[in-house]
């Protein structure tokens, strides 16, 4: 601690300066508001990491806040004024502990909405960090910090203490919240207003995002006194894991950035794999989401979509052809019903006029006239079995304005005509017969 006891530092802030350096912080803490304020504008904006919900919801005031008072604690501790520094020796860490909370808390929102174990790490990183502020403040941190440091021992040719693997531990949380946070922005902003290239922004997405989590964890170990060169051993393990263990995990990863390199299925493509059809609705490194018209939702290894067959139902032209069977009547007229076929499924919405539907005689069955109907859709995303029940309405009411009989299956029953004659003539006549 800063002070001898806690009775020191009670006096010391009864005194006049104590006062002056807490009215300059309140000073800054309202100057910090309206500079957010002003930044942030009118509207809340709930979703962003730098002001969250409300003004003092995200990292940017207690950031201000913090850069303020160490201004002010600057200001107040040169010449002529010489105050004795007192209330901010306590505020900076409770600001400092506040920025890392926020910045933890924010960026695992935003990245995992919906995960209940992030809620369980955000509890986790306040606590600590209220935790520290306490022992600092108390004068107790300083001399665990001390002990920590006695505690060594060699990793590879370098000696490290628990103290620099807490100290590294911190930073690799810090460095890797910054580098997630910034590839999550830059991620917005290559994904924003994206239409057909979207599959080589998102490639560079992903890319980008490894690449500075790799940067950050490089930093962390840095900070944490760790040689980088002894790694190296590390690195020689990794490989033979990944050619043992993890070469289905490897494969996956490896696939991703095909399938996006190579764009041979895009997100928004209707493709069908293993028997579930769908549309592709994200491609990330490992596996590709494929969401079917009735809402399920299926998650395909990356490997599976490079080694197996895949029909891709939009990837040079996304038109589809839909057909529909109806029969009539033998003795129909067929050339004049099979004109006014077409022109009422051309009348369809969603129906393509180019090109246009197509009525073929396909099979003389055992009831009637088998008639095939063929249409195009431009967008088969939107279900194909609503637009083919609208066909078949159509079709129907036009059957049904010239009198045309759809015709059901028929069928005629025979049997032995009831009473005792019949009966005894079959039995004299089966000796007969025989």
């Amino acid at each position: 601690m800063l002070f001898e006891d806690l009775s020191s530092f009670a006096h010391a802030l009864l005194q006049p300066a104590a006062l002056l350096e807490l009215g300059v912080l309140v000073g800054c803490v309202g100057l910090a508001w309206g500079l957010v304020r002003l930044v942030r504008g009118p509207q809340p904006q709930p979703g962003s990491i730098w002001f969250g919900e409300g003004v003092i919801g995200g990292v940017l005031f207690p950031v201000t806040a913090l850069l303020m008072a160490l201004l002010a604690r600057w200001l107040l501790s040169l010449p002529p004024l010489s105050v004795p520094i007192t209330v901010f020796r306590v505020v900076l860490p409770i600001l400092t502990s506040l920025v890392v909370i926020r910045l933890v808390v924010r960026v695992l929102q935003r990245l995992f909405p919906t995960s209940s174990v992030m809620r369980i790490v955000e509890r986790s990183v306040s606590w600590l960090a209220w935790i520290a502020v306490v022992l600092w403040i108390t004068g107790i941190l300083p001399m665990v910090l001390t002990e920590l440091d006695a505690i060594t021992w060699k990793i590879g040719g370098a000696e490290v203490t628990v103290r620099d693997l807490l100290e590294g531990a911190i930073s690799a949380v810090l460095v890797l919240m910054a580098a997630l946070w910034v590839s999550s922005a830059l991620e917005a902003k290559l994904l924003q207003g994206a239409t057909d290239n979207i599959s080589i922004r998102k490639m560079a997405a992903n890319a980008l995002r490894a690449l500075l989590l790799l940067l950050g964890l490089m930093f962390a170990l840095s900070a944490a006194g760790i040689d980088l060169t002894a790694l190296g051993v590390l690195g020689g393990a990794l490989g033979v894991g990944i050619g043992l263990g993890l070469q289905k995990l490897a494969a996956n990863y490896v696939s991703g950035f095909v399938i996006l390199a190579e764009r041979s299925m895009r997100i928004g493509d209707i493709v069908k794999v293993d028997n579930f059809e769908g549309r592709i609705t994200d491609i990330s490194t490992r596996f590709t989401v494929i969401r079917a018209i009735n809402g399920r939702e299926s998650i395909v290894p990356n490997e599976m979509m490079i080694t197996q067959r895949v029909e891709n139902a939009s990837l040079a032209d996304s038109r589809v052809l839909v057909n529909t069977i109806v029969q009539v009547s033998y003795g129909t007229d067929l050339d004049m019903l099979m004109p006014r076929l077409g022109e009422t499924v051309s009348g369809v919405a969603r129906v393509l006029a180019d090109p246009g539907p197509g009525v073929l005689l396909t099979n003389f069955a055992a009831d009637g006239l088998e008639l095939t109907i063929g249409f195009w859709i431009a967008d088969p995303e939107n279900g194909q079995g609503n637009v083919r029940s609208d066909v078949n309405l159509a079709i129907l009411r036009l059957l049904t304005d010239l009198g045309i009989e759809i015709p059901f299956p028929q069928r005629m029953v025979r049997g032995w005509p009831a009473g005792p004659e019949p009966l005894a003539a079959a039995a004299s006549a089966a000796p007969a017969a025989s």
